[in-house]
């Protein structure tokens, strides 16, 4: 319980911090793009046309609502991950506890027992992650409904009117409106763990040497490495998860003519997959121009 509540803690802590980035990130993500490109240069030094950046659109946020409105959203997400860890705890050591423990004596495992070591361990991780995200959920879909209203400016979502966040959702929406955009974030979350895990066994097995100096760092890192690049392969079912959690929801940056509408997340994909945007969003430092598209000041974003 200790653990649990210190984890509470750190976890809290750690979305205070990493907040405005999440929310200028949510807000590119859905293509408010409120400051028109400016000349700057790349990694190489060459001149090119950029977007604003991360610095550029927080000091843009901070000129309409102030420092406090970078913290927009912050309350259900704060619930979301106090909730989600409890959850994530509690799972895993149900888990735990019904896995059959070694038996005392035994010899060390083979590599094909590792492995399957391993993909137990992923399985038990796998089942505590998709619990916590799914009970969760309709605290993510307010969080990102609450960033979404600076577009329209409308104060239809709010942490201090939770209450009144939920009956909206269940009167215009029913049930499933809690749980918009679940599949894809969902599918991130275990094609993340997956890739993660197998790609840290297979570095850890084959390509590091157990009589290597410093042989737990070099583990420590390849695992940050293999989660940094799993995340990159699943960024767009996160990308997509965001965008139908607010799609179609009576707000302006998630209806015609701002956003489209689509039926699936499947639907979504697709078109982000024609206009070449499933990366949008990806980056939020040296963000080039989306090519063939036009700015329109009017409309603060790309067509």
């Amino acid at each position: 319980m200790a653990d649990t509540c210190g984890q509470v803690l750190l976890g809290s802590g750690l979305t205070v911090l990493s907040h405005p980035v999440m929310y200028i990130k949510v807000l590119i993500q859905v293509g408010h793009e409120p400051l028109p490109p400016t000349l700057g240069r790349n990694l190489f030094g060459r001149q090119v046309q950029q977007l604003p950046g991360l610095f550029a659109y927080a000091k843009h946020i901070i000129k309409i609502d102030g420092k406090a409105g970078l913290y927009n959203g912050l309350g259900p997400r704060l619930c979301a991950g106090a909730i989600g860890t409890v959850v994530h705890s509690t799972v895993r050591q149900i888990c735990q506890e019904k896995s059959s423990p070694q038996l005392p004596g035994s010899k060390p495992k083979a590599d094909e027992n590792a492995l399957k070591s391993v993909a137990e361990e992923s399985t038990k991780e796998m089942i505590a992650r998709s619990c916590a995200t799914i009970i969760t959920h309709p605290f993510h879909v307010i969080t990102l409904r609450c960033m979404v209203q600076f577009i329209g400016r409308e104060t239809k979502y709010s942490f201090s009117g939770m209450l009144d966040s939920i009956v909206t959702i269940y009167r215009e929406e029913g049930i499933w409106g809690f749980f918009a955009g679940l599949v894809p974030r969902l599918l991130a979350d275990v094609l993340s763990l997956w890739i993660c895990n197998l790609l840290a066994h297979v570095i850890n097995t084959y390509a590091i040497d157990n009589s290597m100096s410093h042989t737990g760092e070099i583990r420590n890192c390849s695992q940050a490495v293999t989660g940094f690049f799993a995340s990159m392969l699943t960024y767009p079912f996160v990308l997509v998860s965001h965008l139908m959690a607010v799609n179609n929801c009576g707000l302006a940056g998630g209806m015609p003519p701002y956003a489209s509408v689509y039926p699936t997340w499947v639907d979504c994909w697709k078109h982000l997959s024609r206009e070449g945007n499933l990366g949008r969003g990806n980056s939020l430092f040296f963000r080039k121009l989306p090519a063939g598209k036009k700015y329109v000041v009017d409309e603060k974003r790309f067509f």
